[in-house]
């Protein structure tokens, strides 16, 4: 059964998932204005964030999950590419005014492993830590995102590069991979079926920003996240001030 926006349901959980009937407000996210400028030049698009037509999304299970910042319910999304993503929520975030959302890029080196060449891991807390101060919100995490899209091998040899004097940046274009490959029609799907049009952003990134309201989500407020630079990632976050345009603090 398919919900407007591109939702669809397993009957069996039909029933029993949050924000089910009035949950889409907001009609055609399927069909999001998508930034260009990323993929000119791209020679390889066979990577795992690779645009493809605008997913489809599916609620596929929902449950409780327990962490040191408190009780969050996990849902499970699917899209038609296989992707499984999950939104933590908080708290009912239905309801004005509009909750911190922070929508998480995978990051296995710097969520799971704790790489300190990143900020992934640090910010990945931060949110889940402000969340949870503020009663409600949502950690949207997104996969297939990994390396800004690239995928967990190309980022490692991206790392290669890096060592040899490259950038963030420059690895990426050396692999004739996009500096920044992620979308983010399957993000706003689903925060839309979570009942969200209008979200405080837990982000350093404009360009997130921007892809969410190209599909429809309001980003009513960007809230930075600020995290201390070390010796190892100072270079990272230095490109990503200056190259990418986060607004990262001296």
């Amino acid at each position: 059964m398919r919900g407007a926006g591109g939702v669809r349901r397993l009957p069996a959980e039909r029933a029993q998932v949050r924000g089910t009937g009035t949950a889409l407000r907001a009609a055609g996210h399927r069909r999001c204005r998508r930034p260009e400028p990323a993929w000119s030049g791209v020679t390889d698009r066979s990577f795992p964030g690779a645009p493809s037509a605008a997913p489809e999304v599916e609620h596929f299970a929902e449950a409780l999950v327990p962490t040191p910042h408190g009780e969050f319910v996990a849902h499970v999304y699917l899209t038609v590419d296989g992707e499984q993503h999950i939104a933590c929520v908080m708290g009912d975030v239905e309801d004005p005014p509009p909750p911190l959302v922070r929508v998480h890029s995978e990051c296995l080196t710097g969520d799971v492993l704790r790489s300190l060449r990143c900020d992934c891991g640090a910010q990945l807390d931060h949110a889940l830590a402000a969340i949870a101060a503020a009663g409600r919100g949502v950690l949207l995490y997104m996969r297939g995102h990994e390396g800004r899209g690239i995928g967990i091998g190309h980022k490692i040899r991206a790392y290669a590069l890096q060592e040899h004097g490259l950038d963030t940046v420059e690895a990426n274009a050396a692999q004739g991979l996009p500096v920044d490959g992620r979308v983010y029609d399957a993000a706003a799907a689903i925060l839309a079926d979570l009942g969200l049009r209008g979200v405080r952003l837990l982000t350093n990134n404009p360009a997130k920003c921007e892809g969410l309201t190209n599909c429809g989500i309001e980003v009513v407020e960007r809230v930075p996240i600020e995290i201390d630079a070390g010796p190892e990632n100072l270079r990272y976050l230095q490109t990503k001030r200056f190259k990418l345009g986060h607004t990262l603090s001296d």
